[in-house]
């Protein structure tokens, strides 16, 4: 357990290859279910996202959970993280954090079918601290979205990719 996140239990990776490698054709299989539900993790006290935990996908009973982490490092889970558990551990902060199935960028994806995950490598045209880091992307037919590093924490990204990804598609 890390971050009080019952079951998270993290296998940071670097580089497309790596994850690639590890998760690639899991993530593809996931074409072809629908998005069921989501799960992020906000403070009870103000309902602001708390970005650095998982970010927790269920496609038709198959959840992945997607975490990045410094500047280059990426965690994908598949259906270990227990939603449902409070979060522990946190006392010493004056926020409280738990388990939301309410994301405005999200919410619209939900039943839709998913049609391709893609891997993105962020390769920059000028010098970027962030050169090289990997995001994933969820594609449907209405539009898409990407989990996407946001410099030690979690983003999302809703639309078009931004151009300075080089896409990777992924295939079983």
């Amino acid at each position: 357990m890390r971050m009080g996140i019952y079951g998270f239990e993290p296998t940071f990776l670097v580089g497309i290859a790596a994850i690639r490698e590890e998760h690639g054709s899991r993530l593809a299989a996931l074409a072809g279910r629908r998005l069921t539900g989501f799960a992020v993790v906000r403070f009870a006290e103000d309902g602001d996202w708390f970005a650095e935990c998982p970010v927790v996908l269920d496609f038709d009973g198959m959840r992945v959970e997607i975490c990045h982490w410094k500047l280059d490092e990426l965690s994908i889970g598949w259906d270990a993280i227990d939603v449902t558990a409070a979060i522990t551990g946190w006392e010493w902060l004056e926020l409280t954090p738990e388990w939301s199935c309410s994301d405005e960028r999200l919410e619209s994806f939900v039943g839709q079918e998913l049609s391709q995950v893609a891997l993105l490598e962020w390769r920059p045209s000028s010098l970027d601290l962030a050169d090289g880091t990997v995001a994933v992307e969820f594609v449907f037919d209405s539009s898409r979205f990407q989990i996407v590093n946001s410099l030690d924490e979690n983003g999302i990204d809703v639309g078009e990719t931004h151009p300075d990804f080089v896409r990777h598609r992924l295939k079983c």
